[in-house]
């Protein structure tokens, strides 16, 4: 209703609508060229430096509860989870997120690791998230949405800062920031830390073992070299310790030794160079270089009876991996009915049973994992006309993985991709846009994804858009070449005779499956009221996912195929309110009606779900910011939440100091996500004291 009186209302409003005499504001996600929101093939949602401040958020996932359709979980206190509509719970497998344009997508595992990502929050400037099918721009990944988080500029960033949070759950973080420029260059070097103590319990009311540690180191730097051409660099790394539950259970029954622990030791390495070149002011390229490399280390402690690394246990295991498990977990039973070669392998493991080998042996299982990624991309960008926008480039990528149990070894792939768009302002009104990308990589086959779009400007401020675009997710190494066995080393006591043994439980891909394909449809409006300081986005859509691999990434019991689909149909609406130089309003709001073949896609979409803010400068340096997230159901549990943020910035000499208080407070008595996520408290509270100087 307020909406329509707005569009129907006064003189000032007329004026809005039809006289462009205010500067609009530009997103750079969508297509790569920068565009006013109205202009844009889809729906963009930017989290901007003063949202991302005011919200007193810790992580990126959390800021990402800002973003409608956004669904949010946690598989445990150190590993949350993101995604667009849902669909998955543990793995981001379906969205591409990006750092200042660098993909931070892992390959070997289908996913981003939002605990691992090396940039604190105090260093992004904002972040542009395209909701909505973006293989066009982004290749293959960016199936359901974009997130780019973009860093502040070393040119933005002179002078020091220092910040330090405590709190309760073991929260304990802090920053450090310095910042400097000459000649035309400038650098930031910033350092960061983050800690905290996860969940407090599971289910059963015992200890959860979730807590995290990182530090982060990254150093930023752009030079101006000649009139037209700057570079840009990025060293960045990261370190820390993500606890794991210990949650191995023993093929063979009677098993009562067990480790303690599961935890994982990262370190993360990234590296990135830049040339711009602005030929003339209708024509500008870039070159960018990058190089990443993710060092998972985890080692645990497994006991099992001696007979779980029987030659014969693993050939029948290979052989029929449910007969396997049937006979292995109640041997009282007996040999359970089977083929003739099922039931023969199975009498000689008993009759090693027999001969002692239900004995346990204990011995050292290392989950390591290492992936590194390098990249090489050129971009084009030229005005052919007045009314003709044309940008183009191509991407040229190396991946590599090395894990002896996912992969018995390495394994790497290369992967070609062109991509181009193309925008046509036919009319002072109407604008036309088309692109594609093609995609070619050695482990996978190749394949071709359009978009096209209408856009219809009321003026440049408002528009409304109709999208159709088509999108593709490869499958992942571990999904299309997992050659997963466990080697355990250190047997003690020796399991026939050996110190190092395999186990039996094996996996093997098919090797053969397919690239999963959406369909997207959109209907939308954007506008941006200057004079009454009010951004609105409304969007309805209707996707389709055919061929979907949803089985979850495991080493044991793992048979994917193409044989799921979903279709996630709804509307969105996000509305940004600077009522005046005090007070902003924000909301979002999502209906999604997911239908899947596969009942856990189907369960990790929330059909209700959105954020409601009020962010108000109070003056004397006081300012407060209030926040509501919920969704109705993710993964069958409610989640609600308010959150209070209060600050006071106290002017120093030559320098400021603000001192904040936050108080998350959950409106529900669910668990978050999953069923051993809960708190004992259902109210957090944390304090920051930040110094710029």
């Amino acid at each position: 209703m307020f909406l329509l009186t707005v569009l129907v209302g006064g003189q000032a409003v007329a004026d809005d609508l039809f006289v462009d005499n205010q500067p609009l504001p530009e997103v750079l996600t969508a297509t790569r060229l920068k565009q006013s929101p109205a202009a844009v093939p889809g729906s963009m949602t930017v989290l901007d430096n003063e949202l991302i401040r005011a919200s007193g958020a810790r992580d990126i996932a959390e800021l990402l509860r800002l973003v409608p359709g956004m669904m949010v979980g946690y598989a445990s206190g150190n590993q949350p989870t993101v995604n667009y509509h849902g669909s998955s719970a543990r793995d981001a497998r379906r969205m591409q997120v990006l750092i200042d344009g660098r993909s931070v997508y892992r390959p070997g595992l289908s996913t981003v690791n939002w605990s691992d990502i090396p940039v604190a929050l105090e260093d992004i400037e904002r972040i542009e998230v395209f909701r909505g099918p973006n293989t066009v721009s982004y290749g293959a990944n960016a199936l359901m949405a974009v997130v780019n988080i973009l860093t502040r500029a070393p040119a933005d960033s002179h002078g020091t800062r220092l910040k330090v949070t405590r709190g309760q759950r073991g929260i304990n973080d802090w920053y450090a920031s310095e910042g400097f420029g000459s000649d035309g260059t400038d650098v930031r070097l910033s350092l960061s830390g983050q800690q905290d103590d996860g969940f407090d319990s599971n289910s059963l009311g015992q200890d959860y073992r979730d807590s995290r540690r990182l530090n982060r180191f990254s150093l930023a730097a752009s030079h101006e070299l000649v009139a037209g051409q700057s570079l840009e660099w990025q060293v960045s790394a990261k370190e820390g310790t993500n606890q794991r539950p210990y949650t191995y259970k023993p093929v063979f029954s009677n098993i009562t030794a067990a480790g303690d622990n599961s935890d994982v030791t990262a370190k993360n390495y990234s590296a990135s160079l830049r040339w711009n070149l602005d030929l003339n002011p209708d024509h500008s390229l870039y070159v960018q270089g990058s190089a990443q490399h993710w060092d998972t280390q985890q080692v645990w402690r497994v006991c099992d009876a001696e007979v779980s690394f029987s030659p014969q246990l693993a050939q029948l295991w290979q052989l029929n991996p449910v007969f396997t498990e049937q006979f292995a977990r109640n041997l009282s039973a007996g040999i359970p009915a089977g083929t003739a070669q099922e039931r023969a392998l199975a009498l000689q493991v008993l009759n090693q049973l027999r001969n002692g080998a239900t004995r346990t042996v204990c011995g050292d299982i290392d989950q390591s994992i290492r992936e590194s990624r390098y990249d090489l991309e050129l971009q084009d960008t030229l005005s052919l006309s007045d009314s003709l926008r044309l940008v183009s480039g191509l991407n040229y990528r190396y991946d590599r993985t090395d894990s002896q149990t996912f992969f018995n070894g390495k394994i790497d792939d290369t992967t070609l991709r062109l991509f181009g768009h193309l925008e046509w302002r036919a009319s002072e009104h109407w604008i036309l846009q088309g692109g594609s990308t093609f995609e070619k990589s050695r482990l996978t086959s190749s394949s071709m994804t359009p978009r096209l779009a209408v856009n219809y400007l009321i003026n440049p401020r408002h528009g409304l858009r109709a999208v159709y675009s088509e999108a593709i997710r490869s499958p992942d190494m571990f999904e299309n070449n997992v050659n997963g066995s466990y080697r355990v080393s250190n047997l003690t006591p020796t399991a026939y005779g050996q110190s190092v043994a395999e186990y039996a439980v094996k996996t093997r891909s098919p090797g053969n499956l397919d690239q999963e394909r959406m369909r997207s449809r959109e209907l939308g409006y954007n506008g941006y009221f200057a004079d009454f300081g009010l951004n609105v986005d409304l969007k309805l859509f209707h996707d389709e996912i055919t061929s979907m691999i949803s089985e979850p990434l495991l080493n044991i019991k793992y048979i994917p195929s193409n044989g799921n689909s979903a279709r996630f149909t709804g509307s969105e609406v996000q509305f940004d309110w600077k009522l005046d130089s005090r007070d902003r309003l924000r909301l979002s709001y999502a209906y999604i009606n997911a239908q899947a073949s596969n009942s856990a896609d189907e369960s990790y979409s929330a059909r209700n779900s959105g954020s409601a803010g009020w962010m108000r400068d109070w003056g004397a340096g006081w300012s407060s910011a209030l926040f509501y997230y919920g969704d109705d159901a993710l993964n069958q549990y409610r989640f609600e939440r308010v959150d209070l943020r209060v600050a006071k910035r106290i002017p120093l000499n030559k320098a400021s100091l603000e001192l904040a208080g936050m108080l998350q407070q959950r409106l529900d008595d669910e668990p978050t996500t999953l069923v051993d996520n809960r708190y004992d408290s259902r109210h957090v509270m944390y304090f920051s004291a930040q110094l710029e100087f």
